[in-house]
């Protein structure tokens, strides 16, 4: 190696004086004669410099400050401030050395701004003015080169011509590119020979081998150098790689790898289907290898069809007509495959295309019959008659062998059954009555069916149309409502009529409107027909009176022009109406009389629901009534509590013979044979017990005391009594009054004698009484 040595310079500037050293002087006087005095310059410098990494062992020496009044005795302090000082750069305080405390590098920082002062140590005196200086880092060669990437990737057209750019590279050296050649890098080629080359200054990699081809290599692989000091010896390097890949270039035909592909297909195949699938090779790849197929002959004309597939490349072979064994068992094709772009570059490697033969063998499939038409149409009079053979179909089998066809009817298209077919020859005939105005048109399908093989079998479809015969008579277009005024004139219009026929004749319909024969003779209208398929009805008198009728029936005839003729009466319904001045309906028929009677229909349904409410309020009170006397006394069979009944009867007096029997307290056998349980309705009646009625009681109240007693205990013994107590109330007075009565009619009863003569004296109101009471005793008597 070579050692290279570098110097640190030390300068230093005295500026001393013209006169006796370290005193002013002067040198002159200016232009106003007046005296110039120079001022004294203590020191001055530039720059240091310094070598960037130093190794030494001890601190590396920088330079030295020195000021000129400096005696030696110690008095002089230097001062070093700015970029590092006092961390990267030490002074000497008493002799202004200055060294460096730690390895620099430029690459980091290439010089450093400081200043320095000279002071008086005792006094911190400025014995300098400060001054400034720069410490520069001296470059040494220690960056090597470095690559801006590492891998480069670059592609190149194959087959290129030598000298073509593949790519540039580029390296760069942190060293100092203005000093020395330690930033300045040469490019060479390590590996890639002989197929790429390097330009050195630039580092631009070209191709140096012409007729590179792809499909033999493709990719490369080139280590490029990048060397410092011009690429001297001791320089610094640095590498890098670059993948190189060969583009594709149409430089290769496509070729068949067969002269002749052979395909075998069922003569039932169905169409667009695929015969075959061929493909040529192509060594390029993408749109280079891109291909089109094309049929360039062939034995059947639009039998077959090829297409390319893009994403395989490969010819696909499709049917586009039916294939028969028994017409036609094999067919030729001749296809032809080229290139979609080729480059004119490489015309002279073509011809870019090739040729090869296809053979197509159809093998024979047992087939179902076939009919010889697609579909079928038929006409029938709608009388036709059951049986009458409306037409035919043929259907036959497309085989060798020819088997018989046997014919059927889907009955899924003919649920009625309406037609049939006979077996053997395809004659359609109808088995029911027609009605074309129910149904014009019947699609039926027959299937044709192998005789030996029921499997094998096709449909048609057959349309029938049933033919229009005038079998319908024409009738009213609509139900008219019709009304006549009562003040209407005689020969006035008061409805236009017109006709419907669901029979369709060719020449359109044709209408006429008569009044009936019956009632031509008595008719208060007429019909007028307006041979446009339309009639008036016309009245025949002045005016109409709905009280004596309200409702005309007018019987009008019509009949159609078509044979045969048909015809039918139908009856329009005219009522005679209430109408204004102008012939507007007011009011009709049982709204007339409503209404002479003075009653609207608002008020006819006020007066019916006003009823109606009533009837249902009487309904529900005798059911609210019914319900009640259905309840028992006793509510549930559990409550035993004591229980008070009370019957809040009251008499209705002397004369009230039906609200209470007081008989019955006076005979207490009555009440023993009539006693029963209220409260429910006893399963089992016990006879009644008889006792002797009470002795007369010697006191008033003996004889009510007895009765009690008794009545007490029968309720003791009675079995069906309630199992609880409850009050009886019996209104029981006794046997009689010591006064006796006193009733009028008592007395009758006894044998004294009364004088009742006076009654005829009390006027003619008390004849009667005068004439039962007031006679003799020999009237009474007789």
């Amino acid at each position: 190696g070579v050692f290279i040595a570098y110097i640190s310079l030390f300068v230093e500037f005295y500026l001393k004086p013209r006169g006796r050293r370290g005193s002013a002087g002067l040198t002159g006087e200016d232009a106003n004669g007046v005296p110039l005095r120079r001022s004294k310059r203590g020191w001055m410098w530039n720059q240091f410099f310094l070598l960037e990494e130093y190794t030494g062992t001890d601190l590396q020496y920088v330079g030295k400050l020195h000021s000129d009044g400096d005696r030696g005795d110690g008095s002089v302090k230097y001062i070093l401030t700015g970029d590092g000082a006092g961390t990267l750069f030490k002074i000497d305080e008493k002799n202004g050395d200055i060294h460096a405390t730690k390895r620099l590098d430029r690459e980091e920082k290439a010089f450093y701004l400081l200043h320095a002062k000279a002071i008086n140590r005792f006094t911190n005196e400025a014995l300098e003015g400060e001054s400034e200086f720069i410490i520069k880092i001296h470059d040494i060669n220690d960056n090597e080169p470095r690559f801006t990437k590492d891998p480069y990737i670059a592609s190149v057209p194959e087959m290129s011509d030598i000298g073509t750019s593949v790519i540039q590279v580029t390296a760069t050296d942190a060293d100092d590119a203005t000093y020395g050649n330690s930033a300045r890098v040469v490019y060479s080629i390590l590996e890639g020979q002989p197929y790429f080359s390097v330009d050195p200054e630039t580092g631009l990699i070209k191709t140096a081998l012409a007729n590179m081809d792809r499909e033999v290599k493709e990719h490369y692989q080139v280590v490029i150098q990048a060397k410092d000091m011009a690429g001297q010896m001791g320089g610094l390097s640095g590498t890098t790689t670059v993948s190189i890949t060969l583009s594709d270039v149409n430089d290769n035909p496509p070729r068949f790898t067969k002269t002749l592909y052979e395909f075998r297909v069922n003569e039932s195949i169905e169409l667009g289907s695929t015969v075959g699938v061929i493909r040529a090779m192509d060594a390029d790849v993408g749109e280079n290898a891109e291909m089109e197929y094309r049929i360039m002959s062939s034995d059947g004309p639009g039998m077959f069809d090829i297409t390319t597939n893009r994403s395989t490349q490969e010819g696909v072979i499709v049917l586009r007509k039916p294939l028969d064994f028994e017409r036609k068992r094999q067919y030729s094709l001749r296809i032809q495959v080229e290139n979609v772009h080729i480059n004119p570059r490489f015309y002279a490697k073509g011809p870019f295309r090739d040729d090869a033969s296809v053979k197509i063998l159809v093998e024979d499939v047992d087939e179902p019959p076939v009919f010889e038409h697609s579909s079928y149409t038929m006409k029938v009079r709608e009388d036709a008659p059951r049986n009458k053979i409306i037409g035919s179909v043929n259907a036959s089998d497309p085989d060798d062998k020819n088997w018989t066809v046997r014919y059927s009817i889907d009955r899924h298209t003919d649920m009625d059954r309406i037609f049939s077919i006979h077996a053997w020859n395809g004659s359609v005939f109808i088995q029911r009555d027609l009605d074309r105005e129910e149904k014009a048109w019947h699609n039926i399908t027959v299937v044709a069916i192998e005789s030996n093989n029921p499997r094998q079998f096709s449909k048609v479809p057959v349309y029938i149309r049933v033919l229009d015969v005038n079998d319908n008579a024409p009738t009213f277009a609509t139900n008219y409502e019709t009304f006549v005024c009562e003040n209407a004139k005689a020969n006035q219009r008061i409805q236009t009529v017109s006709a419907t026929d669901p029979d369709e004749p060719p020449g359109g319909h044709s209408f006429f409107f008569s009044l009936a024969q019956e009632a031509a003779g008595k008719a208060n209208f007429s019909v007028r027909d307006n041979k446009d398929n339309t009639a008036w009805i016309v009245t025949r008198r002045n005016s109409y009176n709905s009280l004596q009728k309200s409702v005309y029936h007018v019987p009008v005839v019509i009949s159609d022009g078509e044979l045969p003729v048909q015809s039918s009466t139908n009856t329009l319904t005219i009522r005679v109406c209430t109408c204004d001045r102008e012939g507007n309906m007011k009011l009709c028929n049982a709204e007339a009389l409503t209404a002479r009677a003075g009653l609207s229909t608002g008020a006819l349904v006020a007066i019916l629901l006003c009823v109606i409410i009533l009837l249902m309020i009487v309904v529900l009170f005798a059911a609210l009534r019914r319900q009640r006397k259905k309840e028992p006394l006793i509510i549930s069979k559990e409550d035993v509590r004591d229980n008070v009944v009370s019957y809040n009867d009251e008499g209705g007096g002397e004369e009230d013979t039906q609200a209470f029997d007081i008989g019955t307290l006076r005979n207490p056998e009555a009440i023993e044979e009539s006693k029963q349980r209220r409260d429910i309705v006893p399963e089992t009646f016990y006879p009644p017990v008889r006792r002797p009625p009470p002795a007369p009681a010697r006191d008033n109240n003996g004889d009510v005391r007895d009765f009690i007693n008794q009545r007490l205990q029968d309720n003791d013994s009675d079995p069906t009594a309630p199992p609880y107590d409850s009050l009886a109330t019996y209104a029981y007075e006794g046997s009689g009054s010591v006064a006796e009565s006193l009733s009028s009619l008592e007395s009758a009863t006894t044998e004294g004698d009364q004088d009742y003569n006076y009654l005829s004296e009390w006027g003619p109101r008390f004849k009667k009484l005068a004439d039962m009471y007031g006679g003799d005793d020999s009237d009474r008597d007789s």
